[in-house]
Parts: structure tokens; C-alpha cells; sequence
């Protein structure tokens, strides 16, 4: 396992001079999340080239903007405006051999959903993502880049909140280039057993997203994660942990001993 830190984390007006810290700071990778409105051909040629000149690849991209996760909205220009983003971060992937994510839905829930939890999909909206899923695999079939399913809690989006409701769907579609990308914060509100729920995700896990019960760095909430990272290696996973979560501060005296935590752990 290789470790990996959110662009969004890491201070530097570039890509490079985030990707440079990295480098210094311990880490093998970097997640972009790139703003949409700053995304044009200059930040692509840099991207492209970061790793030939940093050392850092990058590993994950996505584009942010308001429209993010809107890409099952009933409304018809803003589910075509979220799913022609999500097309061009998919692109980007195929070219790079890298992952990108997508969820049925995401934002806050309004009202919470705090009586119903698990909402299942219907049938037909089952059958649209699914439609959706496979369009978004067109993309990157037949390269190294792959389109994941990221299990999502229950106050951000109102399904697929747990592992096993995102492999069902990533079985259903049956593509090489899909796979599940769970997000350890996610699942400490989800999964009763986030380990238990990582064995029995198994060869399905391609990319992976760190941050603890609290939304911190790693071992400053309640996750067990000895557990956590022995599940990963006991399926054979073998890519990236991704740190997406709060930095706790100043980040160059926060991440680098994260990175060393992490590699402690990976090594026992």
C-alpha cells in the first residue's frame, strides 16, 4: 500500500508546488480535486507531466464545483451540466490511469434522515444509475483509468450509504474499469464492523479514502486502525490510501508524522 494526500490539504498555488511538498513530506501520491472554474489546458499540461517532474503521481482526479453530485437530478440542465463534468474528469482518468468517483447523489440531506437510514433505490431509479454507470465506463474501457462507486453516509446523500449497496450495483454493471472506493469517515457512521465491511468488499476495492470517525487525520477519532489496514492487507489491497480529510492545523506539521503513523502501520 502506498500512501496518497488531497490536493485541497496541501498548501502551493500549483499543482507542482503541492505535489513538492508531498515529495518532502513522505507521501507517493496525490488526489486532485480541481476546482472546475480554474480547470483549462495549462493545469492539464501540468497534471500530465507532474509526476516526470515531481515524483508525485497522481493517483485520483475530480472536478469540484456546485453542480458536483447532481448527476441523477430531475432537473434536466442541471443533471446534463454534472454528468458533462464528471464525463471530463473521467477522460482525464483514462488518459492519466487514474480513478474518479461518482455517487447516485451528494449534499445535505434536508430534513436529516434521521428515522429512515438505508433508503433503498427503487427499481427504475436502480435501473438509470446503473445506465449512468455503464455510460460513465465507456470512457475509460480499455485503458488504466477506472470510475468508482464511493458509499456516501447518510447526511450527504439519501442511498447507497453502505459497501454492500455500492458492490451490488458494481456487480451489476459487471465492467473491468468499475470498483469501489469506501471512505473510512463514511463508513464509521455506516458500517457497523468497517473492517468486517472491507473483507467482505474484498478484490471490489480499488482506491481507498482515509480520515477518521471525526473527519481528522488517522488515529485522532475512535477508528481501530491496526483492524483497519490488517482487513486491507488480509483482501490483498495493495493501491493507495488517500488522506481526505481535516489537517488539524498546519499541515506541514501535521501530515508529515501522519505520513509516518501510516507507514508505521502499513509495515506491521
Amino acid at each position: 500500500m502506498k500512501l496518497c494526500c488531497s490536493s485541497p490539504m496541501v498548501p502551493g498555488t500549483t499543482l507542482t508546488a503541492k505535489a513538492e511538498l508531498l515529495s518532502e513530506w513522505g507521501y507517493d501520491a496525490i488526489a486532485v480535486f480541481q476546482p472546475l472554474e480554474t480547470w483549462d489546458e495549462d493545469v492539464r499540461r501540468e497534471l500530465a507531466s507532474l509526476e516526470g517532474r515531481t515524483g508525485i503521481r497522481p493517483v485520483e482526479f475530480v472536478l469540484t464545483d456546485e453542480i458536483y453530485g447532481n448527476a441523477m437530478s430531475s432537473d434536466p440542465i442541471l443533471r446534463e451540466r454534472c454528468r458533462a463534468m464528471y464525463r471530463e474528469a473521467a477522460g482525464v482518468c483514462a488518459e492519466l490511469g487514474a480513478v474518479t468517483e461518482i455517487e447516485f447523489e451528494y449534499g445535505p440531506q434536508i430534513p436529516l434522515p434521521l428515522f429512515e437510514p438505508f433508503q433503498q433505490l427503487s427499481a427504475a431509479q436502480r435501473e438509470a444509475f446503473v445506465e449512468f454507470y455503464r455510460d460513465m465506463l465507456s470512457i475509460v474501457d480499455g485503458t488504466e483509468g477506472r470510475v468508482l462507486l464511493e458509499p456516501i453516509n447518510r447526511y450527504e446523500s439519501g442511498y447507497l450509504n453502505q459497501v454492500a449497496d455500492n458492490v451490488r450495483i458494481i456487480e451489476a454493471v459487471g465492467h473491468p474499469n468499475a470498483g469501489l472506493l469506501p471512505d473510512l469517515f463514511h463508513m464509521s457512521i455506516e458500517e457497523v464492523d468497517p473492517a468486517q465491511s472491507l473483507r467482505d468488499a474484498g478484490e471490489h476495492i480499488v482506491h481507498v479514502h482515509l480520515g477518521d470517525s471525526n473527519r481528522l487525520l488517522p488515529g485522532h477519532g475512535h477508528l481501530d486502525w491496526p483492524a483497519i489496514i490488517g482487513a486491507l492487507r488480509e483482501v490483498g489491497y495493495r493501491g493507495f490510501l488517500n488522506l481526505e480529510c481535516s489537517t488539524e492545523g498546519d499541515p506541514a506539521l501535521s501530515l508529515p508524522p501522519a505520513a509516518d503513523r501510516l507507514r508505521r502501520l502499513i509495515g506491521a
